[in-house]
């Protein structure tokens, strides 16, 4: 049976993208909007994530702008100790179902299509029973899941298993039974980071680790992406790679003064990073994974088989005893860059460097208050996301402009010094912190030499 339905704006996806671009709509118009996912609640990854997962960036910064997640508080102990609260997955869920049904349904304005696949054309049909829907849309389907990626939960290992390997994914690790002698944890970003990070906390000997790492990656210092009171060194942060950004020759030297500074870390000094996506990290947990010495660079897993793990640049020896974790998915998806906005549609994208739910709110506020979709385009023009020290640097010159020409569109711009999103929005009486006033004035002064600086770099 298909039944039909009417709406403004057809949604795909209520992860974090489609979740923050919904609540902006509601804040800044009378629009009604259908929201479709084939999950069975919102919150998007997170429904799957692996239990130990908590944001990397303080939940001040992450969510919609309507509602505040966490408290605020500043933890006392742990790896996160002397910084802003960090969201785990059931928190993140059980916000986001908040934020669904006395924010979203409450309104009256938005009906939600759980566990059903969007199948083009206005169409979607539920995964569990035989219901299917017909959406005559009035304004735009936004299309929430383009930068949707993998994770290891729901995709399977990049490489063949043998029979009797065992191996398990990294959400898998809190459920294990039979403890193993040795974990071997493949891949090289923050899920991998995680899983050693959680089995050092939980007592496993350093020695008993080994990591499988086919490219060494940079990481954003969590010191400098701190809110409210703690916001006096965001803004040092920001100066400081303005300054480096400013005066060096290249990508490379950049990169190497800005771990000087603190603000990048890596685990290995030794060795040089290939990676750079954006995940944030303490020092405390740095010290924690530079325990582990087994770490085997011999480039990605091709195969593992009960006595010997393959890779492309040589083999290690395994055996029945040892545990092989899968961290090694993919993330977010990288499809081809294409404008935001067009005729009925809305692609949402990343639109600069970093707290991206800050990008997809914004996308919401300019489809509400620009004229047409030549203007909401000039004011938010798609990136690609980054993925090595170059990608970077460009996100970072995008993110420059992009600012500056959105800073000149009123509502938006009022929007911008308001929402909690905005990383740089901190209460009044932190602006006049002699910190927050010296990196504020650098980054000012600095701004024009910056971007003819990266210019020449990225040519």
């Amino acid at each position: 049976m298909t039944r039909t339905i009417d709406t403004d704006y057809l949604v795909v996806g209520a992860g974090a993208a489609g979740m923050a671009f919904t609540d902006e709509i509601l804040t800044h118009t009378d629009a009604t909007v259908a929201l479709v996912d084939r999950r069975h609640a919102p919150g998007g990854h997170w429904v799957d994530a692996y239990p130990y997962v908590r944001l990397h960036q303080p939940s001040a910064f992450y969510g919609v702008s309507s509602a505040p997640l966490g408290s605020d508080a500043i933890d006392a102990t742990g790896l996160n100790a002397g910084f802003y609260e960090l969201a785990g997955a059931d928190e993140i869920r059980a916000y986001y179902e908040r934020v669904l049904t006395r924010r979203f349904l409450a309104s009256g304005r938005v009906h939600y299509f759980p566990g059903c696949e969007y199948v083009g054309d206005g169409r979607f049909v539920s995964r569990l029973g035989a219901e299917s829907w017909q959406a005559r849309v009035r304004k735009k389907l936004v299309d929430a899941t383009y930068l949707e990626g993998t994770i290891p939960a729901t995709s399977p290992p990049p490489f063949d298993i043998g029979a009797g390997v065992r191996i398990a994914h990294a959400g898998e690790l809190t459920g294990i039974h039979a403890r193993p002698e040795r974990y071997v944890i493949i891949g090289a970003g923050k899920t991998a980071l995680d899983a050693c990070v959680w089995l050092l906390e939980h007592g496993v000997p350093a020695k008993a680790i080994t990591w499988v790492k086919p490219r060494e990656a940079w990481w954003m210092n969590r010191k400098f992406q701190q809110p409210a009171a703690l916001s006096p060194e965001l803004f040092r942060g920001i100066a400081l790679q303005m300054d480096a950004m400013a005066t060096s020759k290249s990508a490379d030297e950049i990169l190497l003064r800005l771990e000087d500074d603190g603000v990048f870390l890596r685990v290995d000094r030794t060795v040089a990073p290939t990676m750079l996506r954006g995940a944030i990290i303490s020092e405390s947990e740095l010290a924690l994974l530079r325990q582990i010495e087994n770490v085997v660079r011999m480039g990605r897993v091709r195969w593992i088989t009960r006595t010997e793990i393959a890779m492309d640049d040589g083999t290690i020896p395994t055996d029945e005893h040892t545990l092989h974790v899968h961290c090694a998915a993919s993330g977010l998806a990288a499809p081809p860059v294409r404008p935001i906005f067009e005729p009925g549609r809305i692609r949402v994208q990343g639109i600069g460097w970093g707290f991206i739910c800050y990008q997809y709110a914004t996308i919401a506020v300019v489809e509400a208050t620009a004229k047409d979709d030549e203007e909401k385009n000039r004011l938010c023009q798609p990136i690609r996301y980054w993925n090595t020290g170059i990608d970077y640097l460009k996100a970072f010159l995008a993110t420059l402009a992009g600012n500056q020409v959105r800073s000149q569109h009123p509502p938006l711009r009022a929007w911008m010094k308001s929402t909690r999103l905005n990383p740089t929005n901190v209460a009044a009486v932190h602006l006049d912190h002699p910190t927050t006033v010296e990196a504020r004035e650098t980054s000012k002064r600095l701004v024009a030499q910056v971007v003819a600086n990266l210019s020449r770099i990225e040519s």
